[in-house]
């Protein structure tokens, strides 16, 4: 290495210009060879090739940030199996305009119909997009709350995990009932977030039941239902457990609740 090279490699460093130091030789080969190519052509393609390498690590650390289960996809969403998913209405979603509007998502349907599949794979294009996203179950959360309210922690934890995200992704309301103290600190989070950052949640219970999930609190759940539903999507899945469908198959799979309780949500 010459000392020209030596000196543009600190100036990247110093600059924090990671991708530019280790491929602007390259570029720059490639721009001397080309008789088409000009210096405008060259500063173009560096900039290009650090923007992309930022842009990758952006998502990097947002993908970190949003703790996602697993990796899930809209296009790997089966719609032959689930005939009950509203397609058109999941198809405009995907656009992400509610994410813009600071408008919710609420999926519900019985367990198995790819509630948290769906509410994955819109974090994922969020991600995609640029724009800080958080997933966590009902009941971590709830627990991170308790944590937090305990060790004099809350404000601050709300602040970077509640009210931090644009997106915030919370899985299986009603899996596991809440207890009243649980239960005012999951409306703290709704309370906080409404018409300040967008909300997806999943449930496999109806509205109606929903008060039994929250400590059998109906005021509480009727503020929580007001201000989550205000500007929302409603999307309702019916169908079987895709879980189950090869056990079905079978002749092995444990009876199902049907779906009507989920159809029959006021």
């Amino acid at each position: 290495m010459n000392l020209q090279h030596e000196r543009i490699q600190q100036a990247c460093a110093a600059l924090k210009l990671d991708r530019m130091a280790t491929e602007w030789s390259a570029i720059a080969d490639r721009s001397a060879s080309s008789e088409c190519s000009s210096l405008a052509d060259f500063l173009e393609q560096l900039l290009t090739v650090e923007i992309d390498n930022r842009s990758c690590r952006t998502r990097e650390t947002l993908l970190k940030f949003a703790g996602f289960p697993a990796r899930k996809h809209f296009e790997d969403y089966d719609f032959k199996f689930a005939s009950g998913a509203p397609r058109k209405q999941l198809n405009e979603l995907i656009g992400l305009a509610f994410v813009e509007r600071a408008e919710n998502v609420v999926l519900l349907g019985p367990s198995g119909v790819g509630k948290s599949h769906l509410a994955i794979s819109l974090g994922h294009k969020a991600v995609a997009r640029g724009i800080k996203t958080r997933f966590v179950t009902a009941a971590d959360l709830m627990l991170q709350l308790a944590t937090a309210k305990k060790q004099d922690r809350l404000e601050p934890y709300l602040k970077r995990s509640v009210l931090a995200p644009r997106l915030l992704i919370i899985d299986e309301i009603g899996y596991l009932p809440f207890g009243r103290e649980e239960a005012n600190l999951f409306f703290n989070v709704i309370a906080k977030r409404y018409e300040h950052g967008s909300v997806i949640v999943t449930s496999n219970l109806p509205f109606s039941q929903w008060a039994g999930a929250f400590a059998d609190d109906s005021t509480l759940v009727a503020a929580l239902l007001d201000r989550l539903l205000h500007h929302a999507h409603i999307v309702q899945i019916s169908g079987e457990s895709y879980r189950l469908k090869g056990k079905k198959a079978a002749g092995i799979a444990p009876l199902q609740e049907s779906a009507r309780g989920v159809a029959n949500n006021p």
